[in-house]
């Protein structure tokens, strides 16, 4: 291992500061969401979550508002994050963003992880049954060995 490698994960404290956790509307993404949001309350790290929107080339080419679609997804998952956050105020209180990125889920999270030097990512399991031929999200960031992964089931 080389040195730029070993100091990787260690940024001189004892737990981890950033912790980036993938939504996207799903059950699992938001049971990895209230996991993420316990992780990081109890470790006092900031929590980056992160909703990334696909580009949908075959939806565009046919004249659906795909921008438009998953703008509102972003922003519904903004709102919902938002009143979960305000139900648990003053008994929880947990530092938190908020952030979007356009692309494919992987790509996506690894660039939102580089870009905010993630310490652990959080997603939850697929739940598409697709994923069991390619791969899924979770698997691949797991393989890319760069942070330590937690997927919630």
């Amino acid at each position: 291992m080389t040195e730029d490698q070993s100091q990787q994960f260690e940024r001189g404290t004892d737990g981890p500061k950033v912790i980036v956790v993938g939504v996207d509307g799903s059950d699992s993404s938001l049971r990895a969401a209230a996991y993420a949001g316990g992780l990081a309350r109890r470790q006092n790290a900031l929590l980056a979550v992160v909703y990334v929107q696909p580009l949908l080339a075959a939806g565009a080419a046919m004249g659906a508002p795909v921008a438009d679609t998953t703008d509102e997804i972003a922003e519904s998952l903004i709102q919902e994050i938002r009143e979960s956050a305000e139900r648990v105020k003053g008994i929880f209180d947990v530092r938190w963003e908020f952030h979007t990125f356009r692309g494919d889920p992987y790509s996506g999270l690894v660039g939102a992880a580089d870009d905010l030097k993630a310490d652990a990512v959080v997603v939850g399991t697929s739940e598409q049954a697709g994923h069991r031929i390619i791969g899924s999200i979770a698997v691949r960031l797991v393989k890319a060995g760069r942070w330590p992964v937690t997927v919630v089931p």
